[in-house]
């Protein structure tokens, strides 16, 4: 998984969210409001502790390659697992709090689709991703 540089523009969804000269506390929130969209999206198909299985997992995955979340890993199984990666992310430099965030979200991404595949991963995260009005999850299943 490649960190994006400062100079270069943010990964989606992030870049959907937030300017390019968005602060750390920007990118902390705008991380947590994507996952409020993919819990959305995603709890009525799957149920909230589905959808909290797949945070936890997609924080383990990246913060083994991502150490600087470790800590927001270990907190995964508190109550408030979002609250904890949210504060993490606030506390890091601009350039870090992008690339850790966009980082778990392309690690999420990527679990999702190991698990119903990319086709159904995009029409599943489409909303959330963009942010943009369109049908729901549920809409767009056949």
């Amino acid at each position: 998984m490649s960190m994006p540089s400062p100079k270069t523009p943010l990964p989606a969804p992030l870049s959907y969210r937030i300017g390019e000269d968005a602060r750390a506390a920007e990118i902390a929130d705008a991380v947590v409001a994507i996952w409020q969209d993919i819990d959305a999206a995603l709890a009525p198909i799957i149920g909230r502790r589905g959808v909290a299985a797949l945070c936890r997992r997609s924080l383990f995955l990246t913060a083994s390659l991502q150490p600087a979340l470790a800590s927001a890993q270990e907190g995964a199984l508190s109550a408030a697992p979002l609250a904890e990666l949210r504060a993490l992310l606030a506390q890091q430099s601009d350039a870090d709090a992008a690339a850790h965030g966009s980082a778990f979200l392309h690690t999420f991404q990527e679990l999702l689709a190991s698990l119903v595949g990319p086709s159904l991963t995009e029409r599943l995260l489409r909303s959330a991703w963009t942010n943009a009005p369109g049908p729901t999850a549920q809409d767009t299943l056949p």
